[in-house]
């Protein structure tokens, strides 16, 4: 067995919180007794409908709990919302009278409140996600509250899979806590424990709710409040109209609005402007400035005059807004979804799902007795679905998948999903990211990548649209890609002449996408251009890979073509684009071996090359040959090759040659590091001992992880890279040597003293310290080094060792005779008084040959079996 107490220090006398004063007058309160009441690691499904506290009270409930049991580490508590996030934890320093930002705190993007004393810290989901996938130990972490599970954002699905393969993997334990309003409470039960044998606990709590008052406000006759624009104005003019109603009947509280999103918000706000001057209007999204979101969750004072808050559904769960009696619902939602037939993706307006709608009408009676008006009728209310999808089945999975792929599966197979990522969008994903250059063969991310995931459409369509319109005019550009979009086949493959047919009929469908799209657009882009090469630079740029020039054709065949990405491709033989020398390819179809073109437009070079950004590529390609070097100026795009000169090699050319291959490829990767671990032993050990010092101290000791020795080349192996260009083969370079040249001077005279490479042990012993490497110290956590040593050899041995003028602690793996782990520990002291006995009853009868005294402070240290200690006469 393996025992973990590298916490080691003596609980605290008084717990961190006062539960009676956090929790007093919140019915979650009832919650505290089974969270304490448990000695294993805690997994627990807490359900509590709003209004309850469950937010304010579990956090510190499970600080106190983690307290008692002698555990040190944060409790990370998640909200999907920068909002909720930032409240939660205002509310809660409150509570308990400390300033926020000391033992409560909060991370959210582009604001943080911690310190080294924060106990409990709020975040966001996807802060949470970011944390785990830099560090997949969360290091410093001892528990996590994962809220509102059941809205099931892509992040917090995520995040829940990987904090529960965590929690089983980790050596030492980690508390989970998975709770919402509403949720199903056995399915998370069943997917928090999977393979443990401990089952999770189930806590419910039911909250004391005061009366809330319905009434329904739909639009009169058969008027609807979407159509192909989205929310219509007559629409929006109804709610204001209906806020107004309500504020003139309804004299006392503030008025919480729901709508979809921050258009509606604008025009219902102005419109409110104008009819009561006199109420505060308040415009709440996550967008919204911090400063002005602490504003409106602050409790009103009497001196204020009566608001009115417009919210998305950021206001929806998990977040009070102080003063509210009366809520109106607009009754609409805007979610994201994929079409993963045509690949397109984006925001749209549903109606919401009756759990929202129900949550959203609870905000009114969570103080007191309120109204909730809804903008619909009653039948409407009762065909709205029952809960709003969850986002993977609709969202466009290339986040997800990037995210995943960094957790170290991009399919998140072997993880507990709640529930697996739809195929289809799946790889969808995957082909968008490969085609798009987003992702190189390890699932980086690349820089093009970041550019096109923060715009609002698909990638591929967002591309053809916006930077077509810079130059063909938005009209070109909304008109092109909507037929791109549409399902109707060019005649002979010729997309021109699919966009003469399509401008003739002007189909209903297609003419509502162009007038979609084209609303999206700058108002002042250039007019609509009559070239007909910029339908081709449109569709190049939505497909940069499937740019192809003709590779040359006889008489009466079919002209083929080589893609960018490598793939031959013919067109039709009664194709009108025969004999064009560049194509932009829109739809290849495939029949046994044979990959015909469906739809394309005509294209030259110079478009091409402009629409096929960063597979354009004009260097000098240098190769080693038994010790010499060629080099060629290769023009490429993609895998089409415009041109290739032979150039005679210069030895500048062969070093930029061999630094650039070490640059792209890493220090780490170029020398095979982790590959052949016993021959860069001693680098990686100088490495992790400089890196330690790098964390701790700071300047001179230089920053020597993988990246930052590759942007530093010159600084340390300059003469290492001309012996390779000078035919050396890389087995050879002296990477420890070379190292040694970024030791600062006098200082580097104190490295074995302060970072040595081995301790002595009382059996006599000089055991090498395993160093961590600089890329597992974070920004809070310092990563200490590692003696692997034999249990016996540190009888009588208390004090712990440490490093670096005793500022960093040395984990002591505590190992059997046959070198197996037995105890990890960082308080010798603790060890032997409280788990040694433990190991001693369960292997002494495994290891009859070797010492297990009673006393293992009084016993001689010793490497040596019985026999040979009898032998020697001791």
């Amino acid at each position: 067995m393996k025992h973990d107490t590298s916490g080691g220090r003596t609980p605290p006398a008084a717990l961190p919180f006062a539960l009676d004063t956090v929790g007093a007058g919140l019915p979650a309160a009832e919650l505290v007794e089974a969270l304490l009441d448990d000695d294993d690691a805690l997994r627990s499904v807490v359900v509590a409908p709003p209004g309850t506290g469950k937010t304010t009270i579990v956090p510190p409930t499970v600080a106190n709990r983690l307290s008692a049991h002698g555990r040190f580490g944060k409790v990370v508590v998640t909200q999907p919302r920068r909002m909720a996030a930032r409240a939660a934890a205002r509310r809660l320093a409150s509570l308990t009278g400390t300033r926020l930002g000391a033992e409560i705190g909060y991370t959210v993007r582009g604001d943080q409140k911690t310190s080294r004393d924060t106990v409990v810290e709020f975040v966001t989901t996807g802060v949470l996600l970011r944390r785990l996938i830099r560090d997949p130990e969360a290091a410093g972490i001892a528990a996590i509250v994962l809220d509102e599970v059941h809205e099931r954002h892509l992040d917090t699905d995520l995040t829940f899979a990987m904090v529960q393969q965590l929690g089983q993997l980790r050596d030492h334990p980690l508390d989970i806590v998975v709770m919402s309003a509403t949720l199903d409470a056995d399915m998370w039960a069943n997917l928090l424990a999977a393979d443990d044998q401990a089952s999770a606990k189930i806590l419910a709590v039911d909250a004391a709710t005061y009366p809330l008052r319905e009434q329904w406000a739909p639009l009169p006759g058969n008027q609807r409040g979407l159509d192909a624009r989205g929310v219509t104005d007559t629409f929006l003019t109804h709610v204001a109209d209906t806020v107004v109603s309500t504020v003139e009947r309804e004299p006392d509280g503030d008025v919480l609005v729901f709508l979809p999103g921050a258009r509606e918000i604008d025009r219902v706000a102005n419109r409110l402007s104008q009819q009561l001057k006199s109420l505060e209007i308040l415009p709440l999204l996550g967008s919204t400035s911090a400063t002005e979101q602490d504003r409106i969750l602050q409790p009103p004072t009497t001196r204020q005059p009566r608001r009115i808050v417009l919210a998305t559904n950021v206001a929806e769960s998990a977040l009070t807004v102080p003063g509210v009696r009366l809520v109106v619902d607009a009754g609409f939602d805007r979610q994201s979804r994929l079409d993963t037939i045509r690949g397109v993706a984006g925001l749209v307006t549903v109606g919401a799902a009756k759990s929202s709608m129900i949550q959203r009408g609870g905000r009114a009676a969570r103080q007191a007795p309120g109204l909730v008006v809804r903008c619909l009728s009653d039948a409407e209310f009762a065909a709205r679905p029952a809960h709003r999808p969850a986002e993977v089945r609709t969202a466009d999975l290339t986040q997800a998948v990037l995210d995943l792929a960094c957790w170290g599966t991009a399919d998140g197979s072997g993880m507990a999903l709640p529930e697996p990522l739809p195929e289809r969008a799946y790889h969808s994903a995957v082909e968008t990211l490969t085609q798009l250059g987003a992702l190189d063969d390890q699932l980086r991310v690349t820089a093009l990548g970041r550019k096109l995931a923060d715009l609002p459409v698909d990638p591929r369509l967002g591309r053809a649209l916006y930077d077509g319109a810079e130059f063909a005019g938005a009209q070109l550009a909304a008109e092109t890609v909507a037929a791109l979009a549409s399902d109707q086949r060019a005649p002979g493959a010729d997309l021109a002449a699919l966009l003469r047919r399509l401008r003739s009929e002007r189909p209903q469908r297609w003419t509502s996408d162009v007038s979609r799209l084209r609303r999206v657009l700058p108002a002042d882009s250039p007019k609509l251009s009559q070239d007909p090469l910029h339908i081709g630079m449109i569709t190049a740029l939505a497909y940069p890979s499937q740019i192809a020039r003709r590779r040359g054709s006889g008489a009466g065949q079919e002209s083929e073509y080589l893609l960018a990405s490598g793939t031959a491709a013919s067109l039709p033989r009664d194709s009108s684009l025969q004999g064009c020398q560049w194509l932009a390819i829109a739809e290849l179809t495939l029949h046994g071996d044979r990959a015909i073109i469906r739809s394309a437009a005509e294209l030259d070079q110079d478009h091409a090359e402009l629409a096929a950004g960063t597979l354009v590529t004009n260097q000098i390609k240098a190769k080693f040959i038994d010790g010499k070097v060629s080099a060629r100026s290769v023009h490429r795009l993609g895998a089409i090759e415009l041109s290739s000169t032979p150039i005679k090699p210069t030895p500048e050319h062969t070093k930029v040659a061999v630094a650039d291959d070490i640059r792209q490829r890493g220090v780490l990767d170029f020398f095979e590091v982790e590959t052949n671990p016993k021959r860069y032993a001693d680098f990686e050990a100088l490495r992790g001992r400089m890196g330690l010092l790098h964390r701790v101290i700071g300047s001179p000791w230089p920053n020597v992880t993988d990246a930052a020795l590759t942007n530093c080349l010159d600084d340390w192996l300059g003469p290492e890279i001309e012996q390779l260009a000078g035919g050396t083969h890389r087995d050879r370079i002296d990477l420890t040597a070379a190292l040694r040249r970024l030791l600062p001077w006098p200082e580097a005279s104190r490295l074995d003293e302060l970072v040595p490479e081995r301790l002595q042990v009382p059996s006599g012993s000089r055991v090498r310290l395993d160093w961590p490497a600089p890329e597992e110290h974070t920004n809070d956590d310092v990563a200490p080094p590692v003696l692997a040593v034999k249990l016996q050899e540190c009888f009588g041995w208390t004090g712990s060792p440490t490093v670096v003028n005793g500022q960093v602690p040395v984990i002591l793996h505590l190992l059997s005779p046959a070198r197996r782990p037995l105890a990890i520990t960082r308080d010798l002291a603790n060890f032997w008084a409280n788990i040694y006995p433990q190991v001693r009853a369960e292997n002494r009868g495994r290891y009859v040959k070797h010492p297990w005294p009673e006393d293992p402070l009084t016993a001689t240290a010793t490497a040596k079996t019985n026999r040979a200690l009898r032998n020697r006469g001791d």
